[in-house]
């Protein structure tokens, strides 16, 4: 039988003899002698498989490093979620796109001519088959001033993309009285009060404008509609006359609505200097209530209520008033046009 050298025992401190252990076979790699191999997790070297310590910093390093990187994608997905979210910057409007400019001549639609309309607005030209149309009609309104009514062929109105791209047969109006701009329309009608009419005969044009505020036009001219008016001297009743409206069967009377002074609620607003005051805030409101939007400009601009399509031209150093029923609910900005201030909020429930 072989028998196994035995333990070499040496002498310690106090006597005890010590045994020393045999030697251990040296761990080699597919590499090498003593080669290491490194994590997959985090990069650090580590001994080759059947090394004889694992080392504990060694998978603290590597739990590490697999959080590092997950913190750093949650990151990233958290930054591009939050840009996709607010967009390039301001607020949602009904009046322009985030960013957009009033006359941005963009698209690719018609032939951008040269040559501008009266105010300034660069002509769209469009083959005549298949243009857009509008005639202007109004009639007497049975509390102020009129209601024009705007017939459009091959054409609507798409007041959430103004400011957009010219699209085909989209857009909206502008009405002037005697070639002077005093609102912008959104749809097919429009109150128009006699306060902003003044006494004696007087040409209303409507024009049709492309989302990107160019004019459409046919062989060089805008496509546009005309309506005459004759208003009766103010505090006088009846006299109106109006052109290209259907006459209208006789009315029972109807009864009294509240006035300017009876509505329900009343706000007033001054602009001066590009600066609103008071400072715009919420104007809360039951649906069915009436308000009244008593504005002052110090300069010549026009009043927008967004949702409802609701305009107002604003004289120079006058105050003018917008008197509006709250039918719908949900938020809505009153703002100006020419300098695109926020004058309220109304907040119908």
């Amino acid at each position: 039988m072989t028998r196994h050298p035995e333990p070499h025992p040496t002498a310690q401190p106090g006597g005890h003899p010590r045994t020393e252990p045999a030697p251990q076979p040296e761990i080699r790699s597919e590499a090498g002698v003593g080669s290491r191999m490194r994590c997959g997790a985090c990069g650090t070297p580590s001994r080759a498989a059947g090394a004889p310590r694992a080392g504990r910093g060694h998978r603290r390093t590597a739990r590490a490093a697999r959080a590092t990187r997950t913190a750093a994608l949650l990151a990233l997905a958290l930054l591009l979620a939050g840009g996709a979210a607010t967009g390039c910057g301001g607020r949602a409007t009904t009046h322009h796109k985030p960013g957009t400019s009033h006359e941005q001549a963009s698209g690719s639609v018609g032939t951008l001519l040269a040559t501008a309309d009266a105010a300034g607005h660069k002509l769209r030209e469009v083959p005549a088959e298949g243009a857009p149309e509008v005639q202007l009609a109004l009639r007497p309104d049975s509390e102020d001033g009129w209601n024009l009514q705007l017939s459009v062929k091959n054409f609507r109105f798409t007041p959430d993309s103004t400011g957009g791209a010219a699209l085909p047969g989209a857009g909206h109006a502008h009405l002037e009285l005697d070639g002077r701009k005093i609102a912008r329309v959104y749809g097919p009608w429009f109150h128009l009060p006699a306060a902003q009419v003044p006494e004696g005969a007087h040409t209303l044009t409507v024009r049709l404008y492309a989302d990107d505020h160019t004019a459409w036009a046919v062989s060089g001219k805008p496509v546009e509609g005309a309506a005459q008016l004759t208003a009766p001297a103010p505090g006088t009743s009846g006299g109106h006359s109006h052109g290209e409206a259907p006459a209208q069967p006789p009315q029972s009377p109807q009864p009294p609505t509240p006035g300017q002074d009876q509505a329900d609620r009343t706000v007033t607003v001054t602009v001066r200097d590009g600066k609103v005051s008071p400072a715009p805030a919420r104007t809360e409101l039951r649906r069915g209530e009436r308000v009244a939007l008593r504005v002052t400009s110090d300069r010549a601009d026009t009043l927008h209520v967004h949702g409802y399509d609701k305009e107002l031209a604003l004289p120079a150093g006058q105050e003018a008033t917008l008197i509006l029923t709250a039918d719908r609910t949900g938020l809505f900005e009153v703002e100006t046009h020419e300098s695109s201030l926020v004058l309220t909020q109304l907040l119908v429930r």
